[in-house]
C-alpha cells in the first residue's frame, strides 16, 4: 500500500514529507484540519469540507489564499495516487514556520503550510451501524471555540481514552449537565419522533455529516429541533446516535454514567435512526454518477 503526501504544492512520498520542527502547528497546535471521506474513488461532500476548512482558517486569522477548485483538484489527484478505492484524506493547514513565540503578528515571512495524505478505510462500519455502540458520559473539558476544527485536540484525546478505558466507543460530552457532542462526533437523540441535536454554536463543531443528517431528516418528514438537551433527557431518549465522516451514523444503545450502565430505550437501533442511515447510504451510492470534477 503506497501513500503519497500533498506538501504545499508538491506530491511527495511519505518518507520524504518532512516538516520543520519550528512549524507552529507542531509547537502550538496553531492550525486547522479536515477529514474527508471517499468511496469508490469519489469524495463525499468535498466542497463542503473545504469551505469549512477555509472558514476555520479565517476564524484564527490564517490567510487562505488557495482557490477551492484548485485544492479540490489537488486532492482528487492525491486520492487517485493511492492503490485503494475507499478511505479518507486528512488535510491540515498550519500558520507556518518561525522561531517559537506566542506572538506571530510581526512575522512578515510567515507562510501557511499545507499537508494532506490518504488513509485506507476499506469497509463502512456496518456492524456498529446496526448493533450500536456504548457511550461514556463525561465533562466537556475542551476550549470554548469548538466551532473551529483546530489542531488542538488534547481535550478530545483525553476524553476519548477515558471512554475507551470504561469499555465505551465514544465519549459523550456535557457542560453542566447539557450534552454538547462526542469527543469526535456530533450527538443526536430522538424523543416522541422528534430529532434533537445541539445548536451549531461555539460549543460544537457543525459537522458536515451532521448537516447532511438534518437535511435527510427534513426530506423524510422528520421534525428536527436544534435544541440543547440534558443528560437526563438523553438517558430517557427513544433513540440516540452519533455522526461523523468516518464512523458515519452509529446508534447509541447504552450509556455509562458514574460507573453505572443505562440502556437507551430498547437497547437496539431505532426506526428513525435506521431510516436516516438508509437515506445516507443512498447518497453514498449515488456518488459515482453524481460526482464531477
Amino acid at each position: 500500500m503506497k501513500t503519497k503526501v500533498l506538501l504545499n504544492n508538491r506530491i511527495v512520498d511519505l518518507k520524504s514529507a518532512s516538516i520543520n520542527i519550528l512549524d507552529r502547528g507542531y509547537q502550538f497546535g496553531d492550525g486547522v484540519y479536515e477529514v474527508i471521506r471517499f468511496y469508490n474513488k469519489s469524495f463525499f461532500e468535498l466542497e463542503a469540507h473545504l469551505i469549512r476548512l477555509k472558514e476555520s482558517c479565517e476564524k484564527i486569522l490564517i490567510p487562505f489564499k488557495m482557490h477551492i477548485k484548485k485544492l479540490e483538484s489537488d486532492l482528487v489527484y492525491l486520492m487517485n495516487t493511492c492503490d485503494y478505492n475507499n478511505g479518507y484524506v486528512y488535510i491540515q493547514i498550519s500558520r507556518g514556520v518561525m522561531d517559537r513565540n506566542h506572538i506571530y503578528q510581526e512575522e512578515s515571512n510567515l507562510k501557511p503550510q499545507l499537508i494532506a495524505y490518504t488513509v485506507k478505510e476499506d469497509k463502512r462500519p456496518i456492524q456498529q451501524m446496526e448493533k450500536g455502540i456504548a457511550g461514556y458520559i463525561t465533562n466537556d473539558i475542551r476550549w470554548l471555540r469548538c466551532d473551529i476544527k483546530s489542531l488542538n485536540l488534547l481535550g478530545s484525546v483525553l476524553t476519548k481514552n477515558e471512554a475507551y478505558s470504561k469499555g465505551a466507543k465514544e465519549a459523550i460530552l456535557h457542560r453542566d449537565g447539557v450534552v454538547t457532542e462526542g469527543s469526535a462526533t456530533n450527538v443526536f437523540m430522538v424523543k416522541d419522533s422528534v430529532l434533537y441535536t445541539h445548536p451549531a454554536n461555539n460549543l460544537i463543531l457543525n459537522g458536515i455529516t451532521r448537516r447532511v443528517i438534518i437535511d435527510i431528516a427534513k426530506n423524510e418528514g422528520i421534525e428536527v429541533k436544534e435544541t440543547a438537551f440534558t443528560i437526563d433527557q438523553l438517558l430517557k431518549a427513544d433513540e440516540a446516535f452519533t455522526s461523523a465522516s468516518v464512523s458515519e451514523i452509529c446508534p447509541i444503545v447504552s450509556l455509562i454514567l458514574d460507573d453505572k450502565t443505562y440502556t437507551v430505550s430498547t437497547g437496539k437501533r431505532g426506526a428513525i435512526t435506521e431510516r436516516i442511515q438508509d437515506a445516507y447510504t443512498n447518497l453514498i451510492e449515488k456518488i459515482p454518477q453524481d460526482f464531477h470534477m
